[in-house]
């Protein structure tokens, strides 16, 4: 049967029932937990933890947890609580000096950009490294106004897990994406006659290479895809365009 708990035990509510050495060992385990966490988050990646930096990420968790668990359990000593609030307080002000001091500390805790589109067409290695989709990544170029891949430069994916996007001067035909697919499919190509202006674009990657030497079913030279579609341009009133 359990002990029945005595509201207002002051010793009970801030030391527990453990020897004092035992606030060393919460010392030790608070430690352990808190750099397994980063290096796993950190393995996981960036995108579930956009709008904040991974340390500040990893910060929210450690607090609530202990909040939490001595805000609501009698048998979680506040003393305990306080102390591993006050260690992951502590190692999160390191780690801020230490990124903000070191650069090498910066790219291995918050991690580094990675390019996932250049020149209208999506980097399969930049995505694999992320372990983002090809619709994932046209999804997020889409809310940031994006119509087409031909008129992007460059993106990257950043340490945060957000994209920065750099437009062309001079938007190019590219894969459309706006419609979404799912919304309106493509209009797939197969007949080299029918192509505009005698352009294939890719459907997966968006590369757009001469429709005669990739139609009816050729492979993508970049992605091995085998469907094609015509290559748009959308472009904003005022732009020139090639």
């Amino acid at each position: 049967m359990d002990q029945t708990v005595i509201p207002f035990d002051l010793p009970r509510m801030l030391m527990g029932d453990e020897p004092p050495l035992f606030l060393l060992e919460i010392l030790v385990r608070t430690a352990i937990i808190y750099i397994y966490t980063l290096l796993l988050i950190r393995w996981v990646g960036g995108r579930g933890v956009s709008q904040l930096s991974l340390v500040e990420f990893l910060l929210v968790i450690a607090l609530g947890s202990a909040v939490g668990d001595a805000a609501f359990y009698p048998d979680v000593p506040m003393l305990h609580a306080m102390l591993v609030i006050t260690l992951v307080v502590l190692i999160n002000k390191g780690l801020d000096r230490l990124i903000l001091r070191h650069d090498a500390a910066k790219r291995v805790i918050d991690g580094v950009p990675v390019a996932v589109l250049r020149d209208g067409r999506l980097l399969a290695a930049g995505l694999g490294q992320r372990d983002i989709g090809a619709a994932e990544a046209i999804a997020a170029l889409r809310k940031q106004g994006i119509r087409n891949l031909g008129e992007v430069e460059h993106a990257f994916v950043e340490g945060d897990g957000q994209f920065s996007v750099f437009r062309r001067d001079r938007p190019r035909p590219g894969l459309p994406i706006v419609p979404p697919a799912e919304v309106e499919p493509l209009h797939m190509l197969h007949d080299p006659a029918l192509a505009a202006d005698g352009q294939a674009c890719c459907t997966r990657c968006g590369t757009v290479e001469p429709a005669a030497e990739v139609l009816p079913d050729g492979a993508c030279p970049h992605c091995g895809h085998r469907q094609w579609t015509a290559p748009r341009l959308h472009a904003a009133p005022g732009i020139a365009t090639d």
